[in-house]
């Protein structure tokens, strides 16, 4: 990690078409779904660095109910085709998991491999999000009991009795997979950067929503993570453009300070919101533009990009 540059570049295979584009405006970088072998050779032939997305904690719920979270009522949670998170009690599928990473490394030498969907079940990227509890199947429960020593058996008596012991247990286990993964990828490869997709809260919103929900505690990820990535999507979370500076400047107090924070920022949201991150008094560790493509493929575009990576560089 030490030796790899704050990394710069779109979200997107799609953006690759424009990799000879890249280094003009600062770009050296790009992230792309899983390992994706005409991805690696696009970078390799424009000199990018080559990061992957690695799904964890998602899955089409229609075709796969048994891995659907239980709620506090004790039926599978409500979920749109959004919803990301599932039962972690569920071997075979964590075992798929596992075995999917482990093939990727053997194949290709990513430069950073960035965890996605690590957390427990639910959607963030709204305005007024359908925040549940779970999992509450008897697996989960039985694993809570033995984790900590309680002997309680229904999701009632658990938030009744023991809210503080859940929450902490779900966010152990969400680290514990994080240093699963990232132990795996540095068996591999020791010097590959180690991300992760972050719910974009800071720890007071919606109630504690990112400990209490989705089980994201940085300070326990934080041995297996270099970099933070929380996705600012202003649009689409009905957030102003100056929230990925707001973030930034706001995460000193709850991100650990030998961890970098590098937002992922949304094309849909235009330049205000590359403008605003840029300016930030506690500067990114790169950046990332979701759905990039349509930066590069606009000569204006890409110039805006070009200086917030001046910017943030300087």
């Amino acid at each position: 990690m030490s030796t790899v540059p704050a990394l710069f570049g779109p979200y997107g295979s799609p953006a690759l078409e424009f990799a000879d584009r890249f280094e003009r405006y600062g770009a050296n970088a790009a992230w792309f779904h899983g390992f994706d072998p005409a991805a690696f050779e696009a970078c390799q032939k424009y000199d990018v660095a080559a990061c992957v997305e690695f799904k964890t904690f998602r899955t089409d719920f229609d075709a796969h109910p048994e891995l659907i979270p239980v709620g506090v009522d004790g039926k599978p949670i409500r979920y749109g085709e959004l919803v990301q998170g599932v039962c972690l009690s569920q071997q075979e599928y964590l075992a798929e998991v596992e075995a999917s990473l482990v093939d990727g490394l053997r194949q290709f030498r990513p430069t950073g491999i960035w965890l996605d969907y690590l957390t427990y079940a639910g959607w963030f990227e709204v305005p007024d999000p359908d925040l549940q509890d779970s999992c509450f199947c008897s697996a989960c429960v039985a694993d809570f009991c033995q984790a900590t020593g309680l002997d309680v058996a229904s999701p009632e008596e658990i938030l009744r009795t023991a809210a503080t012991e859940w929450e902490r247990h779900k966010c152990e286990r969400v680290a514990g997979f994080a240093r699963r993964y990232a132990d795996i990828i540095h068996a591999q490869l020791p010097d590959c950067v180690v991300g992760a997709y972050m719910c974009p809260w800071q720890p007071h919103e919606f109630d504690r929503a990112l400990t209490r929900i989705f089980a994201q505690d940085y300070a326990l990820l934080a041995p297996a993570i270099d970099v933070f990535t929380p996705l600012i999507y202003c649009t689409k979370s009905g957030r102003g453009s100056a929230w990925g500076r707001e973030f930034l400047e706001a995460s000193s107090a709850f991100v650990p300070q030998d961890r970098q924070v590098q937002p992922i920022l949304d094309a849909l949201d235009g330049p205000d919101s590359l403008r605003e991150t840029a300016a930030s008094s506690r500067r990114s560790w790169g950046l990332q533009v979701f759905s990039g493509a349509k930066i590069f493929a606009e000569p204006e575009q890409a110039a805006q990009f070009a200086a917030a990576v001046e910017r943030i560089s300087n």
